[in-house]
């Protein structure tokens, strides 16, 4: 099987490629342009590992970069693509709303347009929780409204939209993935677990919004991928899904840093007032995917935390700049 996926040096991407050349039939093709705010030494080495396997080939390559994402395209007969290549982070979207309309909004364009040359058997793309906005309503459905409060929820409340009018051209399946709180090794340095971890052996401060008054539905890496995996190789009945990446077990953030203590040592915590990029709780409904992978064992949320750290220190992420 030919699997495209895109940002397959960013945190996702990386770990489920890493699953996918285990199998040796998968031929995988991965892009990535190497943006920074998520960590450039993390990429490389992210790509360094995934090049120890023969069935994977990386391209540095910008999805702004139409005429070479088409030549991609005409060139390479994709089973699978996987496009999971954006502007991340909620906060930055705030500084650099900019960046979000280009790589989120006119890349996804260029990435999904792309298609028409030979069009996969099937599409899946990353959306994100934060497309329902600060809603009281839990757990979350797929099918609430949405309420995007940011530019980055609104580019991929703007992806979904993109995506379901293609649905009807192609002869594919698409598949949207609204990720909840993904965490684990390898993971992003802008994030707040690799933060926590940074405060710890580097001996500063973890600067806590809202003095962690929140609740996050924390879904492992882990079973992320084996959910993608699953969602690749599986008959898929509807042209197009929207599907909730979750464990549907929040977790008090308070609780989630006495837990990682335990794997660490006492974090130096500093209170500070609410971020206006944060909301107060994230709770996915899974119903509607177990429905389609029918059955998965989430990994406990003790033995998550203690393979995610433990993995920083083999890697030693921590000692790199970001």
């Amino acid at each position: 099987m030919k699997i495209l996926i895109t940002g397959a040096a960013g945190f996702i991407g990386h770990s489920l490629a890493h699953i996918l050349v285990k199998n040796k039939k998968n031929n995988i093709i991965g892009i990535d342009n190497f943006s920074t705010y998520s960590g450039k030494d993390i990429k490389r080495l992210r790509i360094k590992i995934l090049k120890k396997n023969k069935n994977f080939k990386f391209t540095k390559l910008d999805i702004l970069n139409k005429k070479k994402i088409n030549l991609l395209f005409k060139k390479n007969n994709f089973d699978i693509v996987v496009h999971l290549a954006a502007e991340v982070g909620v906060r930055y979207s705030i500084i650099r709303p900019d960046k979000y309309v280009e790589a989120n909004i006119n890349g996804f364009f260029n990435i999904i347009d792309s298609l028409k040359h030979n069009p996969p058997k099937k599409f899946l793309f990353a959306s994100s929780s934060s497309v329902y906005g600060d809603s009281k309503v839990f757990p979350l459905k797929e099918n609430l409204n949405l309420e995007p409060i940011n530019m980055y929820a609104l580019s991929k409340k703007n992806n979904e939209e993109v995506a379901k009018i293609y649905s009807k051209k192609y002869n594919t399946k698409f598949i949207g993935l609204r990720f909840f709180t993904v965490f684990g090794e390898r993971g992003r340095p802008d994030m707040f677990f690799f933060k926590m971890i940074l405060s710890v052996f580097k001996n500063g401060k973890l600067y806590l919004n809202n003095s962690g008054n929140h609740y996050r539905d924390f879904t492992y890496i882990k079973d992320v991928v084996i959910i993608l995996r699953k969602l690749i190789n599986l008959k898929i009945k509807n042209k197009y899904e929207i599907l909730n990446i979750c464990s549907s077990r929040p977790v008090f953030l308070k609780n989630f840093i006495k837990i990682s203590e335990k794997y660490l040592k006492k974090i130096n915590i500093v209170n500070v007032p609410l971020h206006q990029a944060d909301v107060y709780k994230t709770h996915g409904s899974n119903t509607k995917l177990l429905k389609i992978i029918k059955k998965i064992k989430f990994t406990n949320l003790n033995t998550a935390i203690k393979n995610t750290i433990a993995s920083y220190k083999k890697d030693k992420i921590y000692n790199q700049k970001n």
